[in-house]
C-alpha cells in the first residue's frame, strides 16, 4: 500500500469541512478591515525571494526548462513583498492584503513534523509608523476572539534594544553575528558564555545577558530602558515604538492579553521592530506570529516602506479549538491554574544531581527517593515525568512536559525548538576526538587521498558541527555502544565520544587527539510553555540561584 509521502496528508471530508469552517470566521474578520485576497504561485524563483531576506531551508527545489531555479514556497511574507514590489505602485499605498495558502518545509524524517501546512494571514504595506502595527496587533486579537480560541495571549518584543546594544558594545562582527544566532536558537546559555568570555564593559553584558530574558507586563519595558541607560544607550531609544503600542492597544486588548517577551526577538534579518506572537493554552507551539519587515521591501526596491502582518497556523487553529475532524490530533486543553507544572526529569547519571538541585530550589522531591518503575512521580503542583536524558528535548518539545533537565549534548542532538534557560554545573563531561595510538596519522593520511574522514560515534549531530567548522568533510559509522571498538576493529579512521576521566580510552590503547566540546546540565523548556507560564521562569531563576550557590 502506497501512502502520501512523509510529512504531506490527505484531508477528508470531515476534517476538511473544520478547516473551512475556521478558514471562512478568520477571512469575515480580515474582510470586514478592508483587506483583500490575494493568491501567489506555489513555485517561485529562489532569487527573487533570496532579494527580500533569508529563505527557510527547502529541498523541495527544481530546474525550469530554462535553467531557473525554482523553489516550492517555505514562506508567504518573502512571496508577497516580491508581488507588491513587482506588481503595484506606490500610489496604490496603503495596501491590505489577507491570503489563506499552503506552505511547504522540511523537517527531520524523525522529527515527527508536518511537512506542508497552511497559513492564514495578513500583509499592511505602507501603513503609517505604529498605527499599522497597531492595527495589524488589533486585527490578530480580534480573529483570536472571534474564534473562541481559549485563554489567547499576544506577546510582544522588538528587535531594536538588542541591535542597539550589539551596535553599541559588540567588541567585533564575529560576536555580534555569534550574539544573533544564540538568541535566535534560543540558547540563553550560551549567550551567558559568550558574553562572560568577551571583554565587554560590565553594564553592557549584564544587559545582553538580561534582556533575552525579561517578561511581564508593560512595566518591563521600564526594566528595559535601566539595562540600555546604564550600558550608555540613550533613555527611551530602544522602547519608544513598544510604549506606543501598549497605550493605543490598552483600549483594545486586556492588560492580561497582551505581554511584552523579549525572549522572541529573532528572525534578525526579517523583521526590523516590533515582533509578536499568539499563544493559547494546552497548545505547544504559537498559533499566530508576526512583526515590522520594512527591510524585506527595502530589499526589494520599496526603500521606506512600512510593512506589517501576521499568520494564523490552520492546524494549530484546528489543534487549539478541538476541530479534530477524520484526521490530526486534539490538542490536551488544559487550564494552567488546574494542572501541576511538568518536569522531564532524566534518569541514570544526572537523576541524582537534577534531584537534588530540584529539591534546593524548593520543589517537593521526595516521592523522587523511590521511582521504581514508576513513569511519572505526581506530588503537590508537580509532575515529574521519568525520562531517559536523551528523550527529555523530545518530551518538552511535543508537550509531553512543560520543562526538563538533560546534558546539553542531548538538546544540539535532538535539534528541537526548545529554550535553553539555566547552566545547572553539574554532570560535566567532554567530547573529543580519539584515535588508536598505533595509528597516529592514519587518518590524516586517509583524509589526503580519500578527502574525507570516516568516524564513529553516537553523536551524528555534533560531530558533524564539529568537522564543518574545520571545512572537512566526515563520513559518520553511528553506533549506540562500544564506540571505541569502531577505530579498533577497521571500521572507522577516529571517534567522537564523551569522556569524562579518559580511563576507558587508556584501557583501549586510544588518545585524544582534540577536544569538540565541553557540556553540562541545562534547564530548558518549551517556548509556548515558558512564555505562557511564569512559574517556569520563577524555576528557571531559582534553579540557576541553586546551581550557582552550590
Amino acid at each position: 500500500m502506497v501512502g502520501t509521502p512523509r510529512g504531506f496528508r490527505d484531508i477528508l471530508p470531515n476534517e476538511a469541512l473544520a478547516r473551512e469552517r475556521i478558514s471562512e470566521q478568520v477571512k469575515a474578520c480580515f474582510s470586514k478591515h478592508g483587506y483583500l485576497p490575494v493568491e501567489m504561485p506555489m513555485l517561485e524563483e529562489h532569487a527573487a525571494l533570496e532579494r527580500g531576506g533569508h529563505v527557510p531551508a527547502s529541498p523541495f527545489r527544481l530546474f525550469d526548462s530554462d535553467g531557473g531555479l525554482l523553489v516550492m514556497r517555505p514562506d508567504l511574507t518573502l512571496a508577497i513583498a516580491r508581488m507588491v514590489a513587482t506588481r503595484m505602485t506606490c500610489d496604490q499605498l496603503p495596501l491590505r492584503l489577507r491570503y489563506s495558502a499552503p506552505v511547504v518545509r522540511e523537517e527531520s524524517t524523525l522529527a515527527g513534523q508536518p511537512r506542508q501546512f497552511t497559513q492564514l494571514g495578513v500583509e499592511l504595506v505602507g501603513g503609517q509608523g505604529v498605527e499599522g502595527e497597531v492595527e495589524v496587533v488589533s486585527l490578530l486579537a480580534e480573529s483570536l476572539e472571534a474564534l473562541a480560541v481559549p485563554a489567547w495571549t499576544i506577546v510582544c518584543g522588538s528587535v531594536t534594544p538588542l541591535n542597539l546594544l550589539l551596535d553599541h558594545c559588540a567588541p567585533s562582527e564575529g560576536f555580534r553575528s555569534r550574539a544573533l544566532e544564540l538568541v535566535h536558537s534560543s540558547d540563553l546559555v550560551g549567550l551567558d558564555e559568550l558574553v562572560l568570555a568577551a571583554d565587554l564593559p560590565a553594564e553592557a553584558g549584564l544587559a545582553l545577558m538580561r534582556l533575552p530574558r525579561l517578561s511581564g507586563g508593560v512595566e518591563v519595558l521600564d526594566e528595559v530602558d535601566r539595562l540600555l541607560a546604564a550600558a550608555g544607550i540613550p533613555a527611551g531609544c530602544g522602547t519608544e515604538d513598544l510604549r506606543e503600542l501598549a497605550g493605543q492597544l490598552s483600549a483594545l486588548v486586556t492588560a492580561d492579553r497582551l505581554r511584552f517577551d523579549f525572549s522572541i526577538i529573532n528572525s534578525f534579518d526579517y523583521y526590523t521592530g516590533a515582533v509578536f506572537k499568539g499563544y493559547a493554552e494546552g497548545i505547544t507551539a504559537a498559533i499566530a506570529s508576526g512583526g515590522r519587515y520594512d527591510a524585506v521591501l527595502a530589499n526589494q526596491g520599496l526603500v521606506d516602506t512600512a510593512a506589517c502582518g501576521f499568520m494564523l497556523s490552520l492546524e494549530r487553529l484546528q489543534e487549539v479549538l478541538g476541530e479534530q475532524g477524520e484526521s490530526g490530533v486534539v490538542a490536551r486543553r488544559e487550564r494552567l491554574a488546574e494542572r501541576p507544572l511538568r518536569i522531564a526529569v532524566p534518569k541514570g547519571s544526572l537523576f541524582k544531581d537534577s534531584v537534588r538541585l530540584l529539591g534546593e530550589a524548593g520543589l517537593p522531591v521526595d516521592e523522587l527517593s523511590n521511582v521504581g518503575r514508576r513513569l511519572i512521580i505526581r506530588t503537590d503542583g508537580v509532575e515529574y515525568i521519568i525520562v531517559r536524558a536523551q528523550d527529555a528535548p523530545a518530551f518538552v518539545a511535543h508537550g509531553g512536559a512543560d520543562c526538563g533537565i538533560c546534558g546539553s549534548d542531548s538538546i544540539i542532538e535532538a535539534n528541537v525548538d526548545v529554550m535553553q534557560l539555566a547552566d545547572l554545573r553539574f554532570g560535566a563531561c567532554r567530547f573529543v576526538v580519539a584515535e588508536p595510538a598505533w595509528a597516529a596519522g592514519s587518518a590524516d593520511e586517509a583524509y589526503a587521498w580519500r578527502g574525507t574522514v570516516r568516524v564513529a560515534t553516537k553523536y551524528p549531530r555534533i560531530t558533524t558541527a564539529y568537522y564543518d567548522s574545520l571545512g572537512q568533510q566526515v563520513d559518520i559509522v553511528q553506533l549506540h555502544g562500544n564506540i571505541e571498538l569502531g577505530p579498533i576493529v577497521g571500521m572507522a579512521d577516529r571517534i567522537v565520544d564523551i569522556t569524562q576521566t579518559g580511563a576507558t580510552l587508556e584501557q583501549n590503547d586510544l588518545v585524544i587527539v582534540d577536544d569538540v566540546m565541553e557540556c553540562t546540565a541545562r534547564f530548558f523548556a518549551g517556548p509556548a510553555a515558558y512564555r505562557c507560564d511564569r512559574r517556569i521562569k520563577d524555576l528557571a531563576a531559582r534553579l540557576a540561584d541553586a546551581a550557582r550557590n552550590r
